[in-house]
């Protein structure tokens, strides 16, 4: 019985923690729309500016995912390239076309992100959405997180747009065939 008390009181604590890991703040960094943090693990954020990197290596990221298209407004891919090994920071820069929906901007990113000293990652793209699809696809790929766990993170990072979701809900459903 005793056994059964402590194993429950450890079973408590333990959930307590796991819950309070992913926590998501929000910050206002300069040069970054919509920045949200879960843990010391990653941040998502929208349209960043290639000066903001100095500050992000400042606060611990060691690797920046540029999702947006050469083609968006503002995203100026090789500016921010130089500002990230200025900053000593890895840059890697996924195009993920909505439209497009090719689950092989997931599969690269799941690549990319696990690699030795690519996190903590700032990931980010327009506003947020599709950097925190990606943090979903992460935490139910490779950490193997509970959906309803890794969709409330995922949304309180960002994840809003229901078409960027169906993207994050399919990908993990085709890949976990």
């Amino acid at each position: 019985m005793k056994w059964q008390i402590a194993a429950g009181a450890l079973a408590l604590t333990l959930s307590t923690g796991v819950a309070f890991a992913q926590q998501v703040t929000k910050d206002k960094v300069d040069g970054v729309v919509n920045f949200a943090r879960a843990e010391t693990t990653v941040a998502c954020g929208g349209s960043t500016s290639p000066a903001a990197l100095k500050e992000l290596k400042r606060m611990g990221f060691s690797a920046v995912f540029n999702l947006r298209m050469a083609t968006e407004q503002g995203n100026d891919v090789a500016a921010e390239s130089a500002s990230a090994a200025e900053a000593g920071m890895t840059f890697v820069n996924l195009p993920f076309d909505l439209a497009k929906g090719d689950f092989a901007v997931g599969d690269q990113f799941l690549k990319e992100i696990v690699k030795p000293g690519n996190q903590p990652a700032y990931i980010h793209c327009a506003g947020g959405g599709r950097a925190a699809a990606m943090w979903y696809i992460k935490r139910m790929m490779v950490d193997g997180w509970e959906e309803e766990k890794a969709l409330k993170e995922a949304t309180d990072l960002g994840l809003a747009n229901q078409r960027v979701k169906d993207y994050a809900l399919g990908y993990v459903k085709d890949r976990k065939k």
